[in-house]
């Protein structure tokens, strides 16, 4: 019997977020072990340079069976291999999803979350906050403005929404280099360090993840958000089977369990702040001043038209760090 029990022992291995953004999967995980004997969901917190190329030098099976990506990364994924095609008959929650964010996904995987690029800014600093992503550019904030490096995807959508604020588009990006110039603002690496910036004074607002600024608020310091008009930028995360896995029929559940109203409630909630990507999903009342909550919200939106902006993410890394010396 030992023997038998030792053979059917299975551990199923997903990449996840680093810190409490992981608690989320880990209540997954919690239930799918609790439904399967013998079954361990072990989490492994890693970017996704370094999985990729750990399933890059795999030989047979892959060391990893699934992984969350934002839409770049997830676009690359499909480019190079690595993700598997969904099994869209194995997912019973999969018609709840807002048709949209599926269609992104291209056939992998699934629209787990999304996050929010809004404008994050110091109460202490700013007494009239901007309203609309054109504010920005008011006199009274020029030299006062931070912005991510475009190595990060806030930093390329920030890129974005100075070019469509101003007629351009993520085919014509020029028009965004100009404004971001026009700004006088202060770059940062990453943006942990853009909060910190923010957090210290070094800037009075900033392009920012909501869920960045929510952890910086919930710390109790002066800082706030806003969803511009004319929407904020939502930044879709997929999950999405790896294509050598070896447990195909426990990541189809884990995606689903992703999809479910529980989880997407749960992720919705504090401290976290995932938008949820599934219909009929309330956001907690503590995520509302951070993730849309409305019809109007959610459908005021933007998105990035990220085909045009992944094949030359090189070139906008080498002429942002050109134009804005570090």
């Amino acid at each position: 019997p030992s023997i038998v029990r030792a053979q059917e022992a299975r551990e199923l291995v997903v990449i996840t977020y680093p810190g409490r953004l992981s608690e989320p999967h880990r209540w997954l995980a919690d239930q799918m072990e609790a439904r399967h004997a013998n079954l361990k969901v072990r989490l492994v917190p890693s970017d996704s340079q370094d999985m990729v190329a750990q399933i890059k030098a795999a030989q047979g099976f892959s060391p990893y069976d699934a992984a969350p990506n934002d839409e770049p990364p997830h676009l690359i994924g499909i480019n190079e291999g690595y993700l598997g095609r969904r099994n869209a008959s194995a997912l019973k929650n999969l018609d709840a999803v807002y048709p949209e964010l599926l269609r992104k996904s291209q056939g992998y995987g699934v629209p787990a979350t999304y996050s929010l690029v809004g404008i994050a800014y110091n109460t202490t600093l700013v007494k009239s906050p901007p309203l609309s992503w054109a504010d920005l550019w008011k006199p009274e904030f020029k030299g006062k403005v931070g912005m991510a490096r475009t190595s990060s995807n806030l930093g390329l959508a920030t890129l974005a929404i100075a070019a469509k604020t101003f007629g351009g588009s993520e085919s014509n990006l020029d028009v965004g280099w100009d404004r971001l110039k026009a700004l006088d603002a202060k770059a940062a690496r990453s943006p942990a360090s853009l909060t910190q910036m923010l957090e210290r004074e070094e800037i009075a607002l900033a392009p920012l993840w909501n869920n960045n600024t929510a952890a910086a608020a919930s710390k109790g310091l002066p800082i706030a958000f806003v969803k511009p008009r004319p929407g904020a930028i939502a930044i879709i995360s997929f999950f999405s089977a790896i294509s050598k896995t070896r447990h195909p029929a426990l990541v189809d559940e884990w995606l689903d369990g992703i999809l479910s109203p529980a989880y997407q409630t749960r992720a919705a909630g504090a401290p976290y702040y995932f938008g949820p990507t599934v219909k009929g999903v309330s956001v907690p009342a503590e995520a509302r001043a951070f993730t849309p909550s409305t019809p109007e919200e959610v459908l005021a939106l933007q998105t990035i038209d990220w085909p045009k902006i992944v094949p030359i993410r090189g070139q906008l890394v080498e002429r942002f760090d050109r134009t804005f010396a570090m």
